[in-house]
């Protein structure tokens, strides 16, 4: 299915957002995630299901100062 990440398009395999995610390369990385401007806690992800054309953002943390 195509979704937006990050303003980019993408083509994944797995609706599961966890699973997704893992997928995308963000595997083990600590994130925010929002989906189509709500936010989704980490306790969330594994019941969150991804459609054709939903607008994910993630961030991460920066270090730096």
């Amino acid at each position: 299915m195509n979704i937006s990440v990050n303003g980019q398009r993408k083509t994944i395999l797995i609706a599961k957002l966890t699973m997704a995610l893992e997928e995308l390369g963000y595997k083990h990385m600590k994130l925010a995630t929002a989906l189509n401007g709500e936010f989704i806690s980490v306790n969330e992800r594994n019941n969150t299901n991804l459609k054709e054309g939903d607008k994910l953002e993630v961030l991460s943390p920066q270090q730096g100062g």
